[in-house]
């Protein structure tokens, strides 16, 4: 997993918290950014893939945000954890 592509997905979910999102998605992405932050800090692969299938399962649910710019956080928060999960190695 690298720490740049990871760092981007940190990135992408906390500037929905910029946004003015709707309140049910706003939970779903204040959970998935807080798993993602702790992912950070995780030497194990196999705890770290669980965290990143963590966070796309919660991402799931978030249908839209009422904010177009937080809608593209979103698809690019989606698309960088889908290639992290992918790039861990069990």
């Amino acid at each position: 997993m690298t720490d740049d592509a990871l760092e981007r997905l940190c990135d992408h979910l906390a500037a929905t918290a910029e946004r003015p999102v709707e309140r049910d998605a706003s939970r779903w992405l204040g959970e998935a950014e807080a798993v993602a932050t702790d992912a950070r800090h995780i030497d194990d692969p196999a705890v770290a893939r669980e965290r990143l299938t963590e966070v796309a399962d919660l991402l799931a649910h978030v249908d839209g945000t009422g904010d177009e710019a937080a809608d593209e956080h979103v698809r690019a928060a989606t698309r960088l954890v889908a290639e992290l999960t992918d790039a861990v190695e069990d």
